[in-house]
Order: structure tokens, then C-alpha cells, then sequence
């Protein structure tokens, strides 16, 4: 059985819940450690009401406890949430753990702490000095992002030959498809002949510049890669049939449409790193935290399942 170490999230959100309601599912997956401290673990085991089972093993010295303030956005919080997955990602390189869970933080949180990270991606990509790869999805489909938490008005300029191509090969080498990937253009129609934008000629370049070199690497003469396809029909049924990786330009083209079919049992994984670390496809639900509504668990279940 794999040891996994699990961040517990923003505090102040459903995480801590999640992780004491489904405990006994998880252990019989997974040997899980939460990366929280005797005291915080106390303190919402009694907000929530939720017992904690005798064989919840923690690992103590995270950060300086704090006030759970449900539903809120705290400095405090976010500084939490932040040493709790320092803590899972040092256990990971130590190798005390086959990977790393994380539950969902709050971006403002981490702002207000003085992380300089968007996001768990991001700063993975300094702890390894990697190009990680942002995946969500479930095992019918998997949808990667070329580009993630920027303005749209950036992602056009993002769009070149040389990055994109060593994207689609890092992430073709990670997940190993028994079949075509298919990749989206970033233009209505697919920028039809150029006459909506020209993008998609760079995207054409950097699938052909791919595509040579794994085929270079892998002496294969499969199709690797779909031309780029038109965005507003990539994820009808007919379509979607033939596919099971997608590659997105940007962040709602792709997540949208995932959300909209799979949105209670998606995942999220980051490829292309040293280590495996995966996390639930939902936010910090600040609406409902603490408020002992029955939370839906499959996606966090999920998550522990692709170890």
C-alpha cells in the first residue's frame, strides 16, 4: 500500500472535512499522512463536530495555529495552508511518501500570506525545477492546459512554435496515449484559414515539430496529434468518442467544458514532475464549510485512487 502525504487545504474551507469524513474509505486505499498539527486538528474536529479516527496519523510543527474562521479569507489561513504543503512536498523529496494529495487552498490566501504562487502548479515547478503539467480530468477524459492561470488578454502572445512544442512532448511522454491526443485551436472555427487569426498556423508548426521528434525518440508511426480542432465542437459527443487527452490553449477552454460533464468526480494532476501529486478538481466551498452539509466526496476519493 502506498504512503501518501495529503496537504490539508485552507482551513477555513471543507478540506479538514473531507479528510476526517472520509478517513476510513481512504486507508484502505492509500496509507495516508495529513501534513496538520495536534492543535488545528482539534480545533476543527470540533467546529465540525467530527470525531477524529484513533488512527489519524499527523505530522506536528506546520505553522503557528490560528482562529478557523469559516468561510473566510485570512492571512493566517493561507500561511497554513502553504507550510502544509511545504510539508507534504518534503516528505515526497525525502521519499517518507510515494506522493502528495493536496486540498484545496484559497489563491487570495495565499496572496495575503506573501506566497508568490498562483497556485500549487506554479510552485511546484520551482521545488523541481520542472515544467510541470497541469491535467484535470477522469479516465473517460483528460484535458491538459497549455496556459493556466493568466488573463486571457496574455494568451495569444503565449502561443510559439518553440514552447508549445516541448509542451506536447513532455506531456505526450508523461502520459504514454495509446492514441491521438487531441488539440485545440485558440480561435473561433479554428481561426478558419486565418482569416479569424493566425495562431492556429503556430500551433500546426509546433504539432509537426513534436511530432517529429517523438517519432525520432519512439520509432512510432502513430498519429500523435490531431491538427487543431475547432474549439466550440472539440467536446461534443461524436467528437469526444475518439479522444480521451485534449490539450487546451488556456484555462476555460478547456475546464469548462470538463467541469460542465464531470464536475463532482474530475481530479487534478501535475505531470511531468519527479514525483506524483494529484488534488480534487473543486475550490475551498467557503459557502458551506463548517456548516455540516454532506459534502460530495468523489472527487477527493478519486484523487487518492490514482495513486
Amino acid at each position: 500500500m502506498k504512503k501518501i502525504a495529503i496537504s490539508i487545504g485552507d482551513l477555513n474551507g471543507i478540506g479538514i472535512q473531507l479528510a476526517l469524513e472520509n478517513h476510513n474509505v481512504i486507508k484502505q486505499i492509500v496509507e495516508p499522512t495529513y501534513c496538520i498539527d495536534t492543535t488545528m486538528l482539534e480545533q476543527a474536529s470540533k467546529l465540525l463536530n467530527i470525531q477524529i479516527p484513533y488512527d489519524f496519523k499527523i505530522v506536528n510543527k506546520i505553522a503557528k495555529p490560528f482562529n478557523i474562521q469559516a468561510g473566510e479569507v485570512t492571512k493566517e489561513s493561507g500561511v497554513y495552508s502553504f507550510a502544509s504543503f511545504l510539508k507534504a512536498v518534503e516528505m515526497a523529496k525525502m521519499q517518507d511518501v510515494d506522493g502528495v494529495m493536496t486540498l484545496p487552498i484559497n489563491k487570495k490566501a495565499w496572496e495575503l500570506a506573501g506566497v508568490k504562487y498562483k497556485g500549487h502548479t506554479d510552485a511546484l515547478r520551482d521545488f523541481f525545477f520542472a515544467d510541470a503539467i497541469m491535467m484535470l480530468g477522469v479516465e473517460e477524459m483528460f484535458v491538459a492546459l497549455y496556459t493556466e492561470h493568466i488573463p486571457l488578454k496574455d494568451v495569444s502572445s503565449k502561443i510559439n512554435e518553440d514552447d508549445l512544442s516541448r509542451f506536447l512532448i513532455d506531456f505526450y511522454n508523461s502520459v504514454k496515449p495509446s492514441s491521438t491526443v487531441a488539440v485545440l485551436g485558440l480561435n473561433p472555427h479554428a481561426g478558419d484559414d486565418g482569416v479569424l487569426g493566425d495562431e492556429e498556423k503556430i500551433i500546426i508548426k509546433a504539432i509537426d515539430k513534436a511530432t517529429k521528434t517523438i517519432k525520432k525518440e519512439s520509432n512510432t508511426n502513430n498519429l500523435l496529434f490531431t491538427n487543431p480542432l475547432v474549439p466550440d465542437v472539440a467536446f461534443t459527443p461524436n467528437v469526444r468518442k475518439n479522444y480521451k487527452y485534449f490539450v487546451a490553449m488556456y484555462h476555460d477552454q478547456g475546464l469548462i467544458p470538463l467541469k460542465a460533464l464531470y464536475f463532482d468526480e474530475g481530479i487534478n494532476i501535475s505531470l511531468n514532475l519527479p514525483i506524483i501529486r494529484t488534488s480534487v478538481d473543486h475550490g475551498t466551498a467557503f459557502d458551506i464549510a463548517y456548516k455540516g452539509i454532506e459534502l460530495n466526496s468523489l472527487s477527493y476519493i478519486n484523487a487518492i485512487k490514482y495513486f
